[in-house]
Parts: C-alpha cells; structure tokens; sequence
C-alpha cells in the first residue's frame, strides 16, 4: 500500500481489507505525509498559513489534506498568523528596517489578512527604523561629499519605502552624527540588540 510505518504497524499479517478499509488508510498516508512536508517547511522559519497551503499544494496534496494539514498545525501553535506578522516586522527592524507600507506589501505577499498586519505593522516608528536602515550605507559612504552621500542615501531609504521628509531627515541625521566633532559612528538612542540571527527572506 505504500504507507508510512506508523500506520502500517497497526495492520497484521493475514488481515483482510475492506475497499473502505484501503480508502481510509491511503487517506491517513497522505495526511500524515503533508504533516511531514509541512513540519519541514517550518523548520528554518516560522511561516504564514497562506504559505504553508501553498507549499502543500505545490507537493500535489488533495485540498482536503491540506486543510486538515493546516487545522492540525494551528490547533499545535504552530501556525498563527497574528505571531508571524510579528516575527516578520521585528526580524526587519532588526536586520533590514523599512518604511511601514513596505513592511505591509512583504505581509501581503505572505497572505496575511489585514488584522494581522496592521497590528504588527502599527509598532513601527518611522523615523527611528529610517535612521537604523541608514547606518550601514552612511558609514559605508562616509568619504564621499556631502551632496553626494545625501543623494545616494535618500535615494536608499526612499527604495525602501521611507517618505521623502522622513528619508531627508535621517539622512541629514546620518551625515551630522558621522562628522561631528570627535564622532564615532555613535550608537543610536533606541537600537536594538544584535542577534546572532540574520534577516529573513
């Protein structure tokens, strides 16, 4: 039949089955396959319920698998979207901060509904996660002139979806910190932690 050995160890040796009996086991075998695939799927990261289905579907499952697939890794905690959309906007503004309305597309994109993503997305302070995405390139970028390095540094931070004012301000920030007197690319107010996790994609 096919079927895993958890499932197999129930049957015995001489056993007779039913068609029904053959229907349901091959059912079982299928459940506890997507279960499998689904558990490795959430092994390096946590995942959306929307990217969980997909990743199911892409294995060919049966859509009644998949939602009882889903049903048995919620009801575990496994999956929970509200968490995600959390996790998702925390690991950015650690690793990669970004304006409020990209951080929403990124959760759009993950399927999230709009409850989840607003309240994760609403803890985000604007100026403070513009200024963090600054850091890296300033310092990178410290030798050029001053026109040069505000251009390129706006043009950054707009990519990354930050307004125009806001961009501009963490620029200018970014610039005044790296040549004042005795500067040494002082740790901002507010900086999170470094981690020994990295961004996620």
């Amino acid at each position: 039949l096919g079927i895993p050995a958890p499932i197999a160890a129930r049957l015995r040796v001489g056993q007779t089955l039913s068609a029904d009996d053959v229907q349901r086991l091959a059912h079982e075998a299928r459940l506890a396959t997507a279960h499998e695939q689904a558990l490795h799927f959430l092994e390096p990261r946590p995942r959306s319920t929307a990217e969980v289905r997909q990743h199911l579907a892409k294995k060919k499952n049966p859509a009644e698998v998949i939602e009882q697939v889903i049903a048995r890794l919620t009801d575990a905690g496994l999956l929970d979207d509200a968490a995600f959309a959390k996790y998702w906007v925390e690991n950015r503004e650690q690793f990669q901060p970004r304006a409020a309305r990209a951080l929403r597309r990124e959760l759009q994109r993950k399927g999230l509904a709009h409850a989840d993503m607003a309240e994760a997305v609403g803890r985000v302070d604007e100026e403070a996660s513009a200024y963090r995405a600054a850091q890296d390139r300033a310092r990178r970028w410290r030798h050029l002139e001053r026109r040069e390095f505000l251009n390129k540094l706006l043009a950054f931070l707009v990519r990354r979806g930050f307004d125009y004012g806001v961009a501009k301000s963490a620029a200018q920030r970014a610039w005044n910190e790296l040549h004042a007197p005795d500067s040494e690319a002082e740790t901002p107010h507010g900086y999170m932690k470094e981690s020994t996790d990295g961004p996620i994609s």
